[in-house]
């Protein structure tokens, strides 16, 4: 598939002309009786996408079942916990209605029966993909069925309801999508229950916002009904839906759009719109879009790159700032003149599982820096899923579940080539002082362009290797130690137990570094400054012991 080029322009004239409809249709006959006179409106072909193609494709699900399978780290802990969560339970119980209500109204609010249920679907279709027991596929295929045969409408009043669409729609989409196939699962029933209740509202929120101003509305809400829009056309092979929901993010007026997301760039950071209201929102939004532009990647829509990479800029910005960094921040000013003029505190700190998806793009698929969302997500590290952050609706609001299922392999290390070694809990790098003394302790350094950073590693048989710095020609070596925290030097080879590493994959581009004599691993001392001294220690599974490998 190619990638949409849809004008803005010609956008937004459409979208004009459908919002009158969809705002008269929804006033004359509810949500429901809409979405069939649209999709015949549209006129829109079925068209042969891939399968499973939303949040997860085929190599995803191989690449967790292979991990589990080998019970290797940290893809077993991300397992461990998925097996543990309540709503992976094959014995879970769903609860359908025929309407949801979200929101402060004359009815009483029921949406988390909703959210529990969808999640429960999902967590249940990746089990049984990892594990190919068959229950947890009969327990998602039970839960969706349910609501397809039951749910009639989303109770549409309450602006809240619009985040009901959005949400529980593009989350309960990919719980579909992972069993489409599943004997018994009725796909047609499920895609028409999307089409009918979920695919209106995402639509009419996106062109009239609630008869408000464009930007009158968080990024989130635009966010996740883009999302739930463009899972219902990848499920329901419709591209004409995929296509209004990359345009809207391409050239959408409201706050969802990649321009109006993130508002201002500064430098290697870029500004999150609801950065001047609270981290907990700014967060969310960063699970969203990340969720959105992975599903447009999995059908060959490369969303991520989108402006110089801005959403990479737009992570690393919000990442810093809830790692308890300042970021500099300019002055927002929405439609309703609502104006931010510093960085919120509230929420600052908040862990949620979405860090995970970003930073395997970002570092892995594309080799770039991102040092603050590398340290995220190592904090949130394993993630889970609902269930795991809490009752409310805030708990919910990502699928999560990254590091098991987002969490790629990093790439073997070629023997004989060079490489930098960057510490993911300081974002510095391995390096000898500039040193070609003997014994010189080896530190940590904000990266430069020099030899001292540059590290050649050979195998040097039986699973070890050797890392010889290029500016000294010495090798990386514990100084024949068994010591906790003793300190890693360099000194001439030699060709000991002392100077063999031995270099295992631990995902997300890193590795961590285990040396012969002691059995310990290289670690950065848990320090953030430059110069600090780089340090052996047991094991911990904990970032400052994994190292990204970069080749030069």
């Amino acid at each position: 598939m190619t990638d949409d080029n849809t004008g803005s322009a010609r956008f937004k004239r459409r979208n004009l002309l459908k919002g009158a409809a969809v705002a008269g249709a929804l006033a004359a006959t509810g949500a429901g009786g809409f979405a069939v006179a649209q999709a015949q409106e549209d006129g829109a072909e079925a068209l042969a996408l891939a399968h499973p193609g939303m949040l997860h494709v085929r190599a995803d699900l191989d690449r967790m079942k292979a991990k589990v399978n080998a019970s290797a780290a940290p893809w077993k802990q991300g397992w461990d916990k998925l097996v543990a969560n309540a709503h992976s339970q094959s014995t879970w119980t769903p609860q359908p209605v025929e309407e949801i209500v979200r929101g402060n109204t004359d009815k009483p609010q029921n949406y988390w029966l909703l959210y529990n249920d969808a999640h429960a679907a999902y967590q249940n279709a990746l089990r049984w993909h990892i594990s190919g027991d068959t229950a947890h596929r009969d327990a998602a295929v039970r839960i969706c069925n349910a609501w397809s045969q039951t749910l009639k409408s989303i109770y549409y009043p309450p602006s809240d309801s619009r985040l009901a669409s959005g949400i529980y729609g593009y989350q309960f989409a990919n719980a579909a999508e992972l069993i489409r196939d599943a004997p018994g699962f009725d796909l047609g029933r499920f895609k028409q229950m999307m089409l009918d209740v979920f695919y209106p509202l995402n639509s009419d929120f996106l062109v009239r916002h609630n008869n408000t101003c464009e930007t009158h509305y968080w990024a989130n809400w635009d966010l996740c009904n883009m999302a739930s829009l463009l899972a219902i056309g990848i499920l329901c092979d419709d591209q004409a839906k995929i296509d209004e929901a990359v345009a809207y993010f391409r050239g959408g007026a409201g706050a969802g759009s990649i321009d109006n997301a993130i508002p201002f760039i500064h430098g290697d950071l870029a500004q999150w719109q609801e950065s001047g209201r609270d981290q907990a929102h700014s967060i969310m939004g960063i699970g969203l879009m990340s969720a959105f532009m992975e599903m447009a990647w999995s059908q060959g829509i490369d969303l991520y790159s989108a402006r110089d990479n801005a959403f990479a800029k737009a992570a690393e910005y919000v990442a810093r700032y809830n790692l308890g960094y300042d970021v500099p921040f300019t002055t927002y000013t929405n439609c309703d003149n609502v104006v931010h003029t510093v960085v919120s505190e509230g929420g600052r700190g908040q862990l949620r599982p979405v860090w995970e998806l970003v930073y395997n793009h970002y570092s892995v698929r594309k080799g770039m820096r991102m040092p603050y969302t590398a340290r995220m997500a190592a904090l949130v590290r394993p993630e889970g899923g609902g269930g795991d952050y809490g009752g409310n609706s805030g708990g919910f609001d990502a699928l999560g579940w990254g590091t098991l299922a987002h969490m790629r392999s990093t790439p073997a290390v070629a023997s004989g080539a060079t490489y930098l070694l960057m510490c993911e809990r300081s974002g510095k790098f391995l390096e000898n002082g500039r040193s070609t003394v003997d014994g010189k302790p080896v530190i940590q350094w904000a990266e430069s362009t020099g030899t001292q950073q540059r590290w050649r590693i050979t195998d040097v048989g039986g699973g070890y290797h050797k890392l010889v710095c290029e500016h000294s020609g010495k090798a990386l070596d514990n100084a024949d130690s068994t010591t906790e925290g003793g300190q890693v030097r360099q000194r001439a080879e030699n060709g000991t137990a002392s100077q063999r590493w031995k270099i295992a994959d631990v995902g997300g581009g890193a590795v961590t570094l285990t040396c012969e004599r002691s059995g310990m691993l290289l670690d950065n001392g848990n320090k953030e400054a430059d110069g600090d001294v780089v340090i052996q220690w047991p094991n911990k599974n904990s970032v400052p012991q994994r190292w990204r490998l970069i080749r030069v």
